[in-house]
């Protein structure tokens, strides 16, 4: 990434200029420069791009684009020549820099060579796994747990890339983000490792490896083998997160090498303490001049730290130091307040290597008590998530995240587990920024090698997130309780206490709390549910030294806009309760945290259906239906409980719906979540009765239904503060379609979440209504996914149509790297069409 693709700024911007036009003299001032801009603009990850004579300090290219991808397994001899040119054993094959040549591997019986026209082209993030159909078959790997009946296999990804000569005697690495899962890499031939878990990243060195300028191009080719599940939710399968390719000098910030805590605060002053690991891959010493600026988000230096040091040939040390704000800015979910540390290394006068931190400035204690976030008892709102989406699976652009969690922040939510494995780097930078707790979760439990090392890379990776109060360390393993399990946990509590001693450390119980030991190695003992019979409340009691928090709650499933239990198509009433028989309705739960405060909060099970682990319904299901939003965040009936529950705004909200033909003279049920005082029901303007509100409870109403208007008035203090109205509608007319954004990034990753409602002539959006809804497209845009939150829906997510359900359905519109304006156009059959411009600048 060269230096003015950086410059997003017009200050920036004149800073190039000088430097194609004045020919700049003073290159590490000038670097310096460029460092407090990119504060402003910077580069995401952990480093950024700055061309120095030439050279790069340090660069982090996004690697996203222009992949292949083949799905099916290769059967592959890797055997590199030796003193060859990267070239197989068997001569018949030709050498990998020929320029059609896709790879080159043998069979078992003999050779051959795979060519651009057996794979398609693709980019990244790639779920392979959402595009393929619905098949109720086990043995194509489609299970109703994993895979939500959804055939996963083996696919491959090849690319192929340049390095400039100028590179060569530097390191280069690749980092992969995510793939699920079971990869295997191998550059210009050669085997480069072998990574199993689907949610950790990965990192490997290429240096040796690489062809330099003339010597010809690069090729990575990755396995992906998804038969194996690591859960039991849909995970997909490919390169699913984002892959950069870095490059620095030999001696350089160590990868996650930056731990910032502050140990110290006060009104006046937080002390920051700062550990830095350095790399010197050189095979001399070397004396190095280690800068550390802490700056704010406005790019002003508030404090410089400098530390001089010598390291040997080929070794790793960390350099401590300490450093202050005054008067500093507190973190938390309603003011998320971020600093910046922006680290220089140099060697003989020359920068070599530049490294950015984001921390934030906070106090977290849990204890008997409660959740403490600055002093201040602070209840945890959370939700229970996993990662994937409508339309996508679980290749998330950015802008997927940051929609799911604003969705989440307007329901009232202040936390987010990462249910049930590490999350994406970009969620947890969007949760600091947003200002959303996050309960970071490692996914198996597990003190081999393997897992350890899963476990040190989350923590690794992810400690320096101001918005994680807390790390769990299992959900609801078979072992919990055990004695082998209280080893196992015993030896990642300690790991996880040597690599982070500032966060307490929790687990995810569903059994085995007291028994064996189990949760005695634990600082906060985590309950899902607490059983029946408050077991959270005797144990409090029970146990006085033990530090209780409610991991996750409710697990109320219900179907979006549907009021009947049926089994063929596999729908769940919102009206009542059924399975799973030990969660609440929704809202309910909160009762329990403000009645019992010393439990810290809790987290719902779940903020949004996800694919896999059709609940209480195998087929025709194909989804999860506990989330109080459905799989393309359209809010069902619950979700209205917890904007109750969790915000001061007053709100009033009855269902069903009022399109009931043919029950003319039946008795119907009324219901209405509520945080008002009172609320009175009116039918054609007639009341039905006021009623006084429980808190975190429904109110209901019997009577008679007729068509017309059903309305419902909240009071506080006898006054009417908030109204909801629910009216019997006309025949579908119209389709009305609502973008969450008017502009797009023509850098063809932003995307626009697009949503459509069948509405009637009034503009009444028809709550019954399944039409079957056609897009079209122009501009420089692409439709990359479509869903209606129907979980027995079985259409195909990637494709330029989709039937509304209840109402509503939503595509998603990815934009190109042009500038122009997209323009996407919905009908359907004897609809009014309707269409939204979307600029891509």
């Amino acid at each position: 990434m060269k230096i003015c693709k950086a410059f997003m700024l017009n200050e920036a911007k004149s800073v190039c200029q000088m430097e194609r036009n004045q020919k700049l003299n003073g290159w590490i001032t000038f670097c310096r420069i460029v460092v407090v801009l990119l504060l402003l603009n910077p580069a995401k990850g952990d480093g950024q791009s700055i061309r120095q004579n030439g050279a790069c300090i340090r660069v982090r290219e996004n690697f996203d684009f222009d992949w292949q991808f083949h799905k099916g397994d290769i059967a592959m001899k890797h055997v590199v020549k030796a003193g060859g040119q990267g070239g197989i054993t068997d001569v018949n094959v030709p050498v990998l820099n020929q320029p059609d040549t896709v790879i080159d591997y043998t069979n078992t019986n003999s050779a051959r060579v795979f060519y651009p026209r057996d794979w398609k082209e693709v980019n990244l993030p790639h779920d392979w796994v959402v595009e393929g159909p619905f098949v109720p078959d086990d043995n194509l790997g489609s299970q109703p747990g994993a895979n939500g009946y959804l055939p996963t296999g083996i696919g491959f990804y090849r690319k192929e890339f340049a390095i400039p000569a100028s590179d060569e005697g530097r390191k280069i690495s690749i980092e992969f983000e995510g793939i699920f899962r079971n990869s295997t890499v191998w550059v210009n031939g050669h085997l480069l490792g072998h990574h199993s878990s689907g949610y950790t990243p990965s990192n490997y060195d290429l240096t040796d490896f690489l062809r330099y300028g003339n010597e010809g191009k690069n090729v990575i080719l990755v396995r992906v083998d998804a038969r194996q599940p690591e859960g039991w939710w849909y995970e997909g399968g490919g390169i699913y997160r984002h892959v950069w390719l870095i490059v620095t000098d030999r001696l350089h910030v160590a990868r996650f090498g930056t731990y910032i805590t502050t140990p110290h605060i006060s009104k006046e002053e937080a002390t920051v303490s700062l550990k830095t690991t350095l790399k010197n891959e050189y095979d001399v010493a070397k004396k190095v001049m280690l800068i550390s600026k802490i700056v704010d988000k406005r790019g002003v230096v508030l404090d410089t730290k400098t530390s001089s040091q010598t390291i040997a040939p080929l070794c790793t040390t960390e350099i401590a130091q300490t450093g202050a704000i005054h008067k500093p800015m507190l973190w938390s979910p309603e003011t998320p307040n971020l600093y910046k540390v922006l680290t220089e290394v140099s060697t003989n006068g020359k920068i070599v290597d530049t490294y950015e931190t984001t921390f934030g400035v906070r106090t977290i204690v849990i204890n008997r008590n409660g959740v403490f976030l600055n002093g201040k008892l602070y209840p945890v709102k959370g939700t229970c998530n996993h990662q994937d989406f409508a339309g996508i699976g679980v290749a998330l652009p950015n802008k997927i995240n940051w929609y799911k969690l604003k969705l989440l922040k307007e329901v009232g939510s202040n936390a987010y587990r990462c249910s049930h494995n590490p999350p994406s780097p970009e969620l947890l930078d969007m949760c600091d920024s947003m200002g959303m707790l996050v309960l970071d979760e490692n996914r198996l439990l597990s003190s081999s090698k393997e897992g350890l090392n899963d476990l040190k890379t989350m923590l690794y990776r992810d400690r320096n997130h101001p918005s994680i109060f807390m790390w769990s360390m299992e959900n609801e393993e078979w072992l919990e309780g055990t004695t082998m399990g209280r080893r196992i946990l015993k030896t990642m509590v300690e790991t996880t206490h040597k690599i982070d001693p500032t966060r307490p450390v929790t687990a995810a119980m569903n059994h085995g709390r007291n028994e064996n030991g189990y949760c005695d190695v634990l600082d906060v003992v985590g309950y899902n549910y607490g059983d029946k019979g408050m077991a959270y409340v005797k144990d409090h009691q029970k146990y006085p030294n033990r530090i209780e928090f409610c991991t996750e709650s409710t697990s109320f499933v219900s179907t979006r806009g549907e009021y009947a239990n049926d089994w063929g198509k596999g729908y769940v009433s919102n009206l009542t309760k059924w399975e799973p028989n030990w969660g609440p309705f929704p809202g309910e739960d909160w009762a329990d945290i403000v009645k019992y405060p010393y439990l810290g909060g809790t987290f719902v099970w779940t903020g949004f259906d996800y694919r896999g682990e059709p609940t209480p319904y195998r087929w025709p299901c194909v989804t999860s239906q506990f989330g109080f939003m459905d799989i393309c965040g359209f809010p069902k009936d619950g979700y209205y409980a917890y904007k109750a529950a969790w915000t001061n705004k007053p709100v009033v909200h009855i269902f069903p719906h009022w399109n009931w033909p043919g029950k003319e003279g039946d008795s119907i049920q009324v219901h209405c979540y509520t945080n008002c005082q009172e609320v009175e029901l009116f039918l054609n303007g007639k009341s039905i009765g006021k009623q006084k509100a429980v808190p975190f409870h429904q109110l209901i109403w019997n009577l008679v239904y007729e068509p017309g208007k059903l309305e419902a008035w909240g009071y506080k203090g006898g006054k009417v503060v908030t109204k909801d109205i629910v009216e019997t509608t006309t025949a579908p007319s119209q389709v009305a379609l609502n973008s969450d954004c008017s502009t797009l990034k023509a850098d063809g990753c932003d995307v626009s979440v697009i949503r459509i409602a069948i509405k009637d002539a009034k503009g009444r959006v028809v709550p019954t209504a399944d039409n079957l809804v056609k897009f079209s497209i122009e501009g420089p845009g692409k439709i990359i996914g479509t869903g209606n939150g129907n979980p027995s829906s079985h259409e195909p997510d990637k494709a330029s149509q989709r039937k509304a359900f209840n109402g509503y359905c939503l595509v998603i519109v990815q934009s190109d790297k042009q500038i122009g304006e997209i323009r996407l156009k919905a009908s359907s059959e004897s609809l009014k069409s309707d269409e939204v411009d979307i600029k891509v600048e």
